[in-house]
């Protein structure tokens, strides 16, 4: 018989993941059985998968338990595809969600959520809209690389943003090119960073900047999955990458529009330099249970 496991369904801005609690870390899924957990034709449907597991009961966890020993869980990322990925900022709020609605931790008010990644620990706490989580400290990589997609006439010049896992920012004219791209097909990069990247579409609104919040438009194609509705560190970078073209006078608070809703995103100094961080709603759609493909 074939092994039957619980699972619930959750999504943040349209960005949707199976979330799976295996707290001793006791379930080793393949690539394959991932995929087929995610298809959205023959399995339950998502952008990937989320892992809740006790960050003592998996091999990365002890970089995240070292850095921060109050993050007792860690947040195992998988794309559609069964391939790990270092963060997902969408993913993150719906982890959260999931471990306070079943109990498995609690945020009293004032207080943060510690949650280890592959990226480091990420830190959570609750906000107006949802949750905000401090992505921490970012970084551009001076090397330029060139995006062909299908629906551009030509390649365009995009920036490369590292927020705890890598992207592309490319800077469209006009609202009509940012609907005009068919992201069906996976588009070229050249240079071809080596873990890959998500590639980020974006296009101004009209005014950039109202009541000192910037204001932009955005499509996704992230690396494994495809297009989704919404990447939330996706977000975040494409928020840096306006902020870095328009200059000094750019506003550190945006507001960014994805086909699957809207995140705030939020600039903020440090001791260690400065952390972006990312606010949005988490929603937990239904539960059940599956029996994992061989």
């Amino acid at each position: 018989m074939p092994e039957t496991i619980a699972f619930t369904k959750g999504h943040g801005t349209g960005n949707d993941f199976v979330v799976i609690a295996d707290p001793e870390g006791d379930l080793d899924l393949s690539d394959e059985q991932v995929a087929a957990l995610c298809d959205r034709r023959f399995g339950i449907g998502g952008d990937g998968i989320l892992r809740v597991v006790r960050s003592a009961n998996i091999s990365e966890g002890a970089a995240a338990l070292a850095e921060e020993p109050g993050a007792e869980w860690f947040m195992d990322y998988r794309n559609a595809d069964g391939s790990k990925a270092e963060m997902c900022g969408n993913g993150i709020r719906v982890f959260a969600k999931y471990v306070l609605e079943t109990g498995l931790a609690t945020l009293p008010s004032g207080s943060t959520l510690p949650i280890g990644t592959r990226a480091g620990v990420r830190d959570l706490a609750r906000s107006e809209t949802g949750f905000q989580v401090d992505l921490g400290r970012w970084r551009v990589d001076p090397v330029e690389t060139l995006v062909r997609a299908r629906g551009l006439a030509v390649s365009r010049p995009g920036l490369r943003i590292d927020v705890g896992n890598p992207h592309i920012v490319v800077a469209l004219q006009s609202a009509e090119e940012l609907e005009g791209l068919d992201l069906t097909v996976v588009p070229h990069l050249d240079p071809v960073p080596p873990h890959g990247a998500n590639i980020e579409f974006v296009v101004p609104r009209d005014p950039l900047v109202h009541d000192g919040v910037g204001a932009i438009r955005m499509r996704v194609f992230e690396r494994g999955v495809g297009e989704t509705l919404s990447c939330g560190t996706g977000v975040a970078a494409a928020a840096l990458a306006v902020r870095h073209w328009a200059g000094a006078a750019a506003p550190d608070h945006w507001r960014v529009d994805v086909p699957g809703g809207t995140l705030g995103v939020r600039m903020f100094p440090t001791e260690e330099g400065e952390h972006v961080a990312l606010s949005g709603p988490a929603t937990l759609v239904f539960s059940g249970e599956v029996a994992l493909a061989r």
